[in-house]
């Protein structure tokens, strides 16, 4: 149904006039020109397409070069940012074992400070004994 309704409006347009024979740009036989100025001016036109076609070719590569500039340029930077990184890492990571050794061993003065019981009262026994019976 909608082949046949297609091929009707294709004959009316057809039929009357509305469709226009359109030169396609291209390139064309010229061999098969006979007169020497039909084939000079074939020759031309396919010229003509060629350059057309190597500008717009040219640009576009051009275009695609210039995007790629750029994103090699950001890679570039993205990859200094992660290498500063990965120094400071690496800085802190060097820096940490040296403060987890003196973590470990601490001053004599804060060991002794620490082995020293705080809440003790003064008359209480030395050697930590309770009193026995009294309060």
């Amino acid at each position: 149904m909608i082949g046949r309704f297609g091929c009707g409006l294709f004959a009316v347009l057809f039929v009357t006039g509305l469709v226009h024979a359109q030169d396609v740009p291209g390139i064309e036989i010229c061999t098969a020109e006979k007169t020497m100025e039909r084939r000079t001016s074939c020759l031309q036109s396919n010229v003509e397409f060629l350059q057309k076609t190597i500008a717009k070719l040219a640009l576009d590569h051009q275009q695609k070069l210039d995007a790629a500039k750029a994103q090699i340029d950001a890679l570039k930077v993205n990859l200094i940012a992660l290498q500063k990184m990965v120094e400071e890492l690496k800085a802190v990571q060097t820096k940490a074992p040296d403060n987890t050794k003196k973590a470990d061993t601490p001053p004599a003065k804060d060991a002794a400070a620490k082995d020293a019981p705080r809440d003790v009262p003064k008359d209480a026994p030395k050697d930590g004994a309770v009193k026995e019976g009294g309060k």
